[in-house]
């Protein structure tokens, strides 16, 4: 038993190192990682319609008129056509309870749908938002901020992050008398976007339809993006 075990822990490093993807030489892997700041000129702004009717058509044709004054209003705000996704009409059938009573008064139905707008001039959400309550959508969901340099943004962070790989891979090699020799491998860059807490501006509306607060609400918008990156990278070590 103990000859088995022996032999065990002797093979069981040289398997491990056989199935490693790093190199059989001296090498050094590293992380690098950056962040790029960046502040948002874009705006998505969610907006949800609901109309309650006696009628499921008297619903629907609420909610479509609506969204028509929207869409006919929008190119003013430099909003094209394929900036406005609609969602398909849900609907359901609301009873009317008495309060006094308790009981069931009546039906109604009711009827929604959900707007996603891109505004391209985010320093205009405020009178943007101001246009959709004119025309009775009001119901604001979400508002997320956007770059329009997004792609520039993100190559910039990749950049960087392959910069602070090979800074560390220097620094750590020098530390220990070698210097970085050729790259061995890659891995896969992860690219993200966030948005830093309590880095926001607020404005207010006027709260109104089916489930709004009847008085003002107040929304934030994001003023920073942060965009980042990391890279895992394997150098070969040269000794000087």
């Amino acid at each position: 038993m103990k000859l088995i075990t022996a032999i065990f822990l002797t093979l069981f490093p040289l398997i491990t190192f056989a199935n490693s993807s790093l190199p059989a030489n001296r090498h050094i892997a590293v992380q690098g990682t950056a962040e790029i700041l960046a502040v948002p000129d874009m705006a998505n702004i969610s907006f949800e319609v609901i109309s309650t009717k006696d009628t499921l058509l008297e619903a629907k044709r609420d909610v479509d008129n609506r969204v028509n004054l929207l869409i006919k209003g929008a190119d003013k705000y430099g909003i094209e056509q394929g900036d406005i996704f609609i969602s398909g009409l849900t609907s359901h059938i609301n009873n009317m309870i008495g309060i006094e009573t308790g009981t069931v008064s009546g039906e109604r139905y009711l009827a929604r749908k959900r707007i996603k707008v891109t505004l391209k001039e985010i320093e205009r959400t405020d009178d943007f938002i101001e246009f959709a309550q004119s025309v009775k959508i009001n119901n604001v969901m979400e508002i997320e901020s956007l770059s329009s340099k997004r792609s520039k943004l993100e190559a910039k962070a990749t950049q960087a992050a392959i910069d602070n790989a090979k800074a560390k891979g220097s620094i750590l090699a020098e530390a220990f008398g070698a210097k970085l020799g050729k790259v061995y491998s890659i891995n896969s860059t992860a690219n993200h976007q966030r948005y830093p807490t309590n880095n926001v501006k607020s404005f207010i509306f006027s709260g109104s339809g089916a489930n709004s607060n009847p008085f003002e609400q107040v929304r934030y918008v994001d003023e920073t993006i942060i965009f980042t990156s990391s890279i895992s990278v394997v150098f070969d070590l040269e000794i000087k």
